[in-house]
């Protein structure tokens, strides 16, 4: 389902992954990703409503319709990459021991932040981006618990298909890789059932794009390969030329935070499950400490079940 330009236009201004020993986080970028959605949150997610994101499309699948669904039914189809619809409005109210299961998280837009230059000033505004990347960008499987904390409930992520690879490109060609995630997710919400209307949000951890194992085309790497660019000894002697270098040669694995909101809209009580749209934002990938990261914002729709 395609999203409207002036909606996110509107929303813009209104263990795969084990770390290596050098870990950084970008803790003023970190803060700077809260204040944008505590911000701009509410505005994104009610400019969804508003555009229908939510709403089930011509072809909209039940989960017991993907369910019935056999492999070649599914196959090349991007069936795989999309999550079920929830058809209702009752309410749900977890128990003490209920789990949130079967989550799945399906990117629906995408937007960069971009420094843009009109009048001889320039100001940060988020663009709107295309996905390059093949239909597997949905997260999938995500299970985790539910608490409740001072009359309302809180999730904490624990497993799943929880991370996806994902580049998006901009409007002048410049693609930008990140690690689409909820790793570690801890989402409260005010009030003490699922219904439509409820919201909840929280920070997660964002690992690095690439692991340590990974080697840049020079032979590079944070865990194993060469500690500098074999063909240019003279530049990285220590001396001189070092200090230019050392982003390129100085491989780490930075783990970032990033934020979601999520807002239930549909809530279906006979097979306990509830669906709703979201908005998170992240930082991208840094290519193991080299690049300056960028925002990236994300759009879409969530399904979940409550396993009481």
């Amino acid at each position: 389902m395609k999203i409207a330009v002036a909606t996110l236009a509107l929303a813009a201004s209104a263990s795969a992954f084990a770390p290596v020993s050098t870990v950084q986080s970008s803790t003023k970028l970190d803060m700077s990703l809260r204040d944008d959605l505590a911000q701009f949150g509410k505005v994104a997610l009610a400019g969804a409503v508003a555009i229908g994101i939510s709403a089930a499309p011509a072809q909209a699948l039940t989960k017991n319709e993907l369910n019935s669904l056999s492999y070649l039914q599914v196959k090349g189809t991007g069936l795989a990459n999309r999550c079920a619809e929830v058809i209702g409005e009752g309410s749900i109210k977890p128990t003490k021991d209920a789990r949130l299961v079967d989550m799945c998280i399906e990117p629906k837009a995408w937007a960069v932040e971009e420094e843009i230059g009109k009048g001889g000033k320039t100001e940060k505004k988020f663009v709107n981006s295309k996905v390059m990347t093949r239909q597997t960008y949905t997260l999938e499987g995500i299970e985790g618990t539910l608490k409740s904390d001072g009359g309302g409930i809180v999730f904490k992520e624990k497993e799943g298909i929880d991370y996806a690879p994902t580049t998006v490109q901009l409007p002048g060609g410049e693609r930008v890789p990140f690690l689409f995630t909820v790793k570690d997710l801890e989402a409260k919400g005010k009030g003490g059932e699922f219904k439509p209307g409820f919201q909840m949000g929280g920070d997660f951890t964002t690992p690095s794009y690439r692991t340590g194992l990974f080697l840049d085309p020079k032979g590079r790497g944070g865990t194993t390969g060469y500690d500098m660019a074999v063909a240019l000894p003279g530049l990285q002697s220590g001396e001189n030329g070092d200090d230019d270098m050392f982003a390129e040669n100085n491989k780490t694995f930075d783990v970032t935070k990033g934020r979601i909101e999520m807002e239930v809209n549909q809530v279906n009580n006979e097979d306990s499950e509830i669906g709703g749209v979201f908005v998170a934002t992240q930082l991208s990938d840094t290519d193991m400490g080299s690049k300056v990261p960028k925002k990236i914002l994300t759009k879409g729709i969530f399904y979940a079940k409550i396993q009481q």
